[in-house]
């Protein structure tokens, strides 16, 4: 069965447009080494226990409102962003406030501190109302390690400092969706097909707002990639009604 998992589209409007942020996975990660991906990762026992700690889950169900948790949660260990607020607030918490909470980051990957505790000792609620459904993802079934994720766009709060976590990411970068396909193409990063055509995806908007509008817009179709073997070699296909630009990819033989 393929693993639940969340992953969040950071976005700010930066000096040219649209950035996102995005990690490169280390080499000795079994998923998407080497990559350059967004944060995120798989969803926790845990994060099924804290709908009492969550903002804007009135009408999600149980697993909607693990998914978001888990978004959340992945995207403060891996890049130390929080989206929360303190009970009883309508503002996210304050760089200054997130600075004292950073050491929280290493026991929540580990496990060893879970994430209710976290919230219930920092009396501390998840701002899910903060993120937007933007696509749903299931690994193919022929590959070994399979994820169901699905992806959300947040709006970074400007006072936290976004910062790879130096374990499961070793670099990181706020990118235009533009530069990053640039990128991809010249070598200069590794961009697996999910990735690569929801950053695509993310670039047809021009800032914040519109790709917020779109999101909200758009009906989100689950994908389940297959493969399709055509005259010129193996592809990589999804559905054509599911709103991508690219709907399939020539897979690349393994050099000998």
């Amino acid at each position: 069965m393929p693993l639940p998992s969340a992953t969040i589209l950071m976005l700010r409007d930066g000096p040219t447009g649209l950035e996102t942020f995005m990690v490169v996975r280390h080499h000795q990660i079994d998923f998407a080494s080497g990559a350059l991906v967004f944060p995120g990762g798989k969803v926790e026992a845990g994060d099924y226990e804290v709908r009492n700690y969550c903002d804007g889950i009135d009408n999600a169900d149980d697993t909607a409102v693990a998914m978001m948790a888990g978004a959340i949660r992945e995207a403060f260990e891996e890049c130390g962003i929080l989206l929360a607020r303190e009970k009883d607030s309508d503002a996210l918490v304050s760089g200054e406030r997130l600075n004292t909470l950073e050491h929280y980051r290493d026991p929540l990957n580990r496990s060893e501190v879970s994430l209710i505790e976290f919230l219930e000792k920092e009396q501390l609620m998840l701002a899910c109302d903060t993120l937007q459904h933007f696509a749903h993802w299931i690994t193919p079934e022929m590959l070994p390690k399979r994820f169901d994720t699905h992806f959300y766009l947040a709006v970074a709060p400007s006072d936290h400092l976004a910062i790879h976590d130096g374990h499961e990411s070793v670099d990181s970068v706020w990118i235009s969706p533009d530069n990053a396909i640039k990128g991809n193409a010249d070598g200069t990063y590794t961009i697996i097909f999910p990735t690569r055509v929801n950053v695509e995806m993310l670039g047809e908007s021009s800032n914040v707002a519109d790709a917020m509008r779109a999101a909200t817009e758009r009906n989100i179709v689950s994908i389940l990639p297959w493969t399709e073997h055509r005259d010129d070699g193996n592809y990589i296909c999804i559905p054509e009604d599911a709103g991508y630009v690219t709907t399939a990819e020539k897979m690349q033989v393994p050099s000998t």
